[in-house]
């Protein structure tokens, strides 16, 4: 614990509150600024810091809020119904601190857990590359050990916040050696790290607020103290966990936004001389949104809910390594990326030919939740992996 930075932590409900309020007072009814592909607004922000829930799943012994995942849903919820890009941007470090709460060493937690709630930083997990894809197990970027380092060489397609994060946690594999096979690494790379280079900021069609780069490393050296302690597929697979569920809650925040949208809509717009809120069949598609809404929200919730119950356990690290990718954390991400999709299908629709150009904010919603399906893995993807993981005989599981 660190008295000098320890504020009393809000209460989940407070907390909620806070975010709800910078949602609708600071984010919402920017949409032209904050979809126009400029910088990430991290002023923005600012305040988020000062209350000290910039990054609220901190643990409380680093100065964090220490808010559970649960109540992290809501939280997300209520940032992506004002600006999904603004909320991958917030809730994306909880990748990579997370998998330096579980497997960091006490000095890389004290100095880089705690320096994230005192200064309000950022962090960024960078696994993808062009030939892997998805597939780590095929990654190239290349691990070497000398002296009392580890060198790291390869670049890396796309990672969100590296940009302007305060670490890296690079996943690099070692050759094999001394009758040993080959190892893949977890490596917590610092700012300003000689050999690490931002090669190019990506140009999205969506989440445009947020920033994802190309990075390269070129004999890039950090001590070797600063690789985290397990196998790093595993552990890039458990910090995927959290990371998945929120990605989920950012297709409710949306979803929501566009039943909010389309409902104001209705109350204007004429239709066979009567108003299109009156008419049976828009009246029908609502309930259907509202529906599919109240699931995406249960089904987050549920995940989550597992995840904090792994947390509350005596040793959360040894249980992560032993389950690996959670079912739940999979078919949370795809199940409301692709109930999002259609909500937002359907919402464009109710538009008319409007629905399909860039005047009205129903195109920026489509965008940006599309990005669920395809972020930290496609839907094809994990339908693979829970099918090796959760629908095979065990004796035939990966």
């Amino acid at each position: 614990m660190h008295p000098e930075n320890h504020v009393q932590a809000p209460s989940p409900e407070e907390a909620l509150q806070t975010f709800r309020e910078f949602a609708r007072g600071t984010l919402l009814g920017r949409d032209a600024e904050l979809d126009s592909g400029a910088e990430p607004p991290l002023d923005l922000y600012r305040p988020l810091h000062k209350s000290g829930l910039l990054n609220w799943w901190l643990p409380e012994e680093y100065g964090g809020a220490g808010l559970g995942l649960t109540d992290s849903v809501d939280i997300v919820s209520e940032l992506a119904y004002a600006d999904a890009g603004s909320a991958f941007t917030l809730l994306i470090s909880v990748l990579s601190s997370s998998m330096v709460s579980l497997y960091g060493s006490p000095e890389l937690k004290e100095e880089f857990l705690t320096a994230m709630t005192r200064e309000g930083g950022y962090s960024a997990a960078l696994g993808s590359e062009q030939e892997a894809g998805s597939e780590l197990i095929n990654l190239t970027t290349t691990l070497t050990r000398r002296g009392d380092q580890v060198v790291l060489n390869g670049e890396k397609m796309f990672s969100t916040n590296s940009g302007f994060a305060d670490y890296l946690i690079v996943f690099a594999k070692s050759a094999a050696e001394k009758g040993k096979p080959a190892a893949y690494h977890a490596v917590l790379v610092p700012r300003g790290t000689p050999g690490a280079r931002v090669v190019k900021r990506w140009d999205m069609i969506g989440l445009r607020s947020a920033g994802t780069y190309q990075v390269s490393f070129t004999d890039c050296a950090v001590p070797s103290g600063n690789v985290l302690d397990g196998p790093g597929l595993k552990i890039i697979e458990i910090g995927l966990n959290s990371s998945r569920i929120l990605i989920g809650a950012i297709a409710l925040g949306v979803a929501r936004r566009i039943r909010d949208i389309c409902l104001d809509y209705a109350i204007t717009k004429p239709l066979a001389g009567h108003k299109l809120i009156e008419n049976a069949v828009f009246a029908s598609k609502i309930g259907q949104m509202e529906m599919q809404i109240e699931v995406m929200r249960s089904q987050c919730r549920t995940a989550a809910r597992e995840y904090d119950e792994i947390m509350a356990m005596p040793d959360p690290p040894a249980e992560f390594l032993r389950r690996g990718a959670l079912r739940s954390a999979l078919t949370t991400k795809m199940f409301c990326g692709q109930t999002g999709w259609q909500i937002a299908t359907v919402g464009s629709e109710m538009f008319g030919g409007l629905g399909y150009t860039t005047d009205l904010p129903i195109s920026k919603y489509l965008r940006d939740i599309r990005a669920v399906t395809i972020v930290e893995a496609g839907d094809d993807v994990l339908r693979e992996l829970v099918f090796r993981r959760f629908v095979l005989p065990p004796n035939r599981r990966i």
